[in-house]
Formats: structure tokens, C-alpha cells, sequence
């Protein structure tokens, strides 16, 4: 296995002053100790994370390293291939991506296809790749050669890190909880009080799989919820899109701090949209939960403040949030991070899921 420490001093001393990214679960112990180095900046998004990346080396002349799972490619494209591409501003950058869904690797679903791509979508996009190898001599080595090509060429280049590559390192400067609630427990809050006809979507991770577990519980079917995987930072929209569409029905949205701020702009969509059917909840725990906790803005930020600025109507109570309304209706819950250790997954496939929900609101797949 690959020592972190290690790692990190040998990007250090060649020169890579500025890490930023968002967590991953295969490159946890890697985030955690970026962040108690006090190296590290979080960014909303990969594509966020790489223009972050180009304004230090505008500034500075000197590379960044940029962190991500292979979900997060497809927000990194864009500014990947027009900006730091050498047929525009040519912008060395190291890119350390983790391979969720690795073929031969049994992964969620959500993970499938990107796993299929990683390193396709890399060569479509000219950028040289390798896969890192899992001693850390020979990783510090191929780390130091693949960055020695980013700056003779002036362009990106990327490792790609399997699973189990990187030697456990738990992250030591652990911010507090900014609140006791229990998430599940205010998830199981809310699917009580909502009423009959209502239909939830949840965003990925361990929301959709608490919604799950405690529909199990209540002794309730799924057919109400759209379980969200992957995808993350767009369950709103997911919801606005049924909500236009299903006018007589209430619409729960159940987001996550670090999935409502990878795509804050949606904010602002279903603010504007007038939508009075539509309930936008985020359960905020000012952390990356599900890939080792590294903080968010959430706890920082004023999110109900935000929503009221994008046209929302601001509640407190989640009585009041599911009352009628004339607009979109926004409920921040705080949470405490964490969750159960044996809590589960859904058991059947997401195309079940979405024909168990599309017969729920009465549509038929064409």
C-alpha cells in the first residue's frame, strides 16, 4: 500500500504547493491528510476544483494537484478541455482521480459505466493517464515522472488510483457536529408527516439509503421514492422536473449540504420556477459523509438565507414546510455526521426503482 505521508511530502517537494478536489471514498485516507496539513481546499465541484487549479498556476507558475472520483470527470470536462487543454491556455495540473467501478471490481451501480470510461474519457480528451501502482516507491516515482510531463507540456495529466491503494490514514483535525439530531431519525420525521400522495427524491449517498431502511422499518413500500444514485448535486432538479409535471402532488426533495452546493445554481432554477408543489429539504451536516466525513461550507454558510434570495419561501418547522404555498418551500435540517454501522442498501436494481416510481405517478415508459 501507498503511505500517504509519504506521498504527499514527495508532490511537496516537487514543487505542488496547492491541493484541491472533492472527496472520495478510495482517496480518503489522501483527503484526510491534505486536510490536517492545512494544503487543502475543498472545492464545490471537479470542474470548480480544476478552474481553482488554473488560477493558482496563473498566479504562481507553479502546478496544483487536483483530487476527484471518476463520477466527478464530467463536471471537470469542460474546464479540462477549454481552458487548461494546450490548444487554449495549456495549464499543467496533476489530476489524482479514484477508480470507483474498476471493471472486475464489484461496485454500486452508480459507479458501473464511469468505470467503464475512466480511462477512455481520458484519452478522448488527450490527457496522458496512468494507473498508480500500489508500493509507494514506485507511486511517489510515477507521481513525480507524470508531473516532470505536466510541466515540460504544459497541459494536464492524471493517476488514476485503484481501490485499497492508499494505507489507512484517519483524519485527525475532526470538526465538531454542528448539531445532535440524528439524520435518520429527522429522515424518518418527515416520511411520517408527509401526506398521503406525496412522492420523495433523494439525493445520493446515505440519504437515499436511510430513506430506504426506513421505509423498511415503517413497514412501507418504496414506490414513493425516487432513490437517487449518483448524479450528485441534482436531486432538485430531478424533483422540479416531477414536480412541473405532477402539479397535484407534493414533491420532497431531500438534499445533502455537500450535493446541494456542488450545484448551488439549481438553487436558483427552483427558487424561479414558481413551483408550489415542490419542498426542498437539506439535511445539513457540514460534511462529506459518505467518503470520510471532510468538511463542507454547510455549517459556514447561511443556505435558508441563499434560498430566500433565489425566490424560495424560507421555513422553520417541517409542518409548516409541507403546509400550502404559493412558491417553492426550502426546510434546512441540521444534522450530526455519521451513520449507523450496519445500516444497509437497497436491495433491488435502480431500474425497479424507477418503474415501481414512474407507475406511482402514473406513467408509462415509452
Amino acid at each position: 500500500m501507498v503511505d500517504v505521508e509519504e506521498f504527499v511530502n514527495g508532490l511537496v517537494r516537487e514543487g505542488v504547493d496547492f491541493f484541491t478536489g472533492v472527496p472520495d471514498s478510495l482517496l480518503k485516507s489522501l483527503c484526510a491528510r491534505l486536510t490536517d496539513a492545512g494544503i487543502n481546499l475543498i472545492a464545490a465541484n471537479e470542474g470548480g476544483a480544476t478552474a481553482l487549479a488554473a488560477g493558482h498556476y496563473l498566479a504562481t507558475g507553479r502546478p496544483a494537484c487536483v483530487y476527484m472520483q471518476n463520477s466527478g470527470q464530467g463536471n471537470a470536462v469542460n474546464p479540462l478541455a477549454s481552458l487548461a487543454d494546450p490548444d487554449v491556455y495549456s495549464i499543467p495540473m496533476l489530476l489524482v482521480i479514484g477508480w470507483r467501478g474498476m471493471p472486475g471490481v464489484h461496485d454500486e451501480p452508480q459507479h458501473v459505466k464511469q468505470g467503464k470510461i475512466t480511462l477512455t474519457l481520458m484519452e478522448t480528451l488527450g490527457i496522458p493517464c496512468e494507473v498508480l501502482p500500489e508500493t509507494t516507491d514506485e507511486a511517489c516515482a510515477l507521481a513525480r515522472r507524470m508531473l516532470g510531463r505536466a510541466v515540460a507540456e504544459r497541459r494536464p495529466v492524471a493517476v488514476v488510483v485503484r481501490k485499497g491503494t492508499f494505507a489507512e490514514y484517519r483524519l485527525r483535525d475532526v470538526k465538531p457536529d454542528i448539531a445532535t439530531t440524528v439524520r435518520e431519525s429527522a429522515i424518518e420525521r418527515v416520511l411520517t408527516e408527509l401526506p398521503e400522495d406525496a412522492v420523495v427524491v433523494s439525493t445520493t449517498g446515505m440519504i437515499s439509503r436511510e430513506v430506504y431502511e426506513t421505509r423498511l422499518r415503517l413497514g412501507q413500500g418504496h414506490e414513493r421514492d425516487f432513490l437517487t444514485v449518483g448524479s450528485m448535486g441534482h436531486a432538485s432538479q430531478i424533483a422540479l422536473g416531477v414536480a412541473k409535471a405532477s402539479p397535484r402532488r407534493t414533491v420532497v426533495c431531500l438534499d445533502g449540504d455537500g450535493a446541494a452546493i456542488m450545484h448551488l445554481g439549481n438553487m436558483a432554477i427552483v427558487g424561479q420556477s414558481r413551483c408550489p408543489n415542490l419542498v426542498h429539504i437539506v439535511l445539513n451536516n457540514a460534511a462529506h459523509d459518505s467518503v470520510g466525513g471532510q468538511p463542507t461550507v454547510g455549517g459556514a454558510i447561511d443556505l435558508g438565507a441563499v434560498a430566500n434570495a433565489c425566490g424560495y419561501r424560507v421555513v422553520r418547522s417541517l409542518r409548516d414546510a409541507l403546509a400550502p404555498s404559493d412558491s417553492p418551500r426550502f426546510l434546512e435540517i441540521r444534522v450530526a455526521k455519521g451513520a449507523r454501522a450496519d445500516l444497509g442498501r437497497p436491495k433491488e436494481p435502480p431500474q425497479t426503482n424507477k418503474a415501481l416510481f414512474m407507475k406511482t405517478l402514473g406513467a408509462e415508459e415509452r
